[in-house]
């Protein structure tokens, strides 16, 4: 069975860090790219970034760069997440998704209903504090 786990969620406070995990199983894990994606409270569904299968680059919403940072251990088929300098409109449900080979990013900071991804993980809550 496909499958991917999200970890590392939690309570911070504003200025804090947390490192996610996002774990696949059950497919070639290397040879797909993985996103991260948030949900905040009442708010629609948020591209965070995407690590290339093919070359390795990395992407990010402009709201996150300089504070976010991917990173891949293929021999483990997971993908990191590095949060730091976290502020309160950082709190989400943090879901990875994995698609064939490169990274689609939407031309909208919010996804749409055309956007897919071949595997979406159940997310993990990251609540950041004033």
């Amino acid at each position: 069975e496909v499958q991917l786990v999200e970890s590392g969620g939690g309570l911070v406070q504003a200025g804090g860090s947390l490192r996610l995990s996002c774990k696949g199983s059950g497919f070639s894990f290397d040879d797909y790219a993985i996103g991260w994606f948030r949900q905040a409270p009442g708010r629609e569904r948020e591209w965070v970034s995407c690590f290339s299968s093919i070359n390795g680059n990395t992407h990010y919403v402009d709201s996150v760069k300089g504070r976010f940072t991917m990173s891949r251990d293929n021999a483990k088929n997971t993908v990191y997440l590095q949060m730091n300098s976290l502020t309160p409109e950082d709190t989400a449900v943090y879901y990875c998704a994995a698609e064939w080979q490169s990274c689609t990013i939407p031309v909208a900071r919010y996804i749409t209903e055309d956007y897919t991804m071949d595997y979406w993980g159940k997310g993990t809550l990251v609540t950041v504090s004033s």
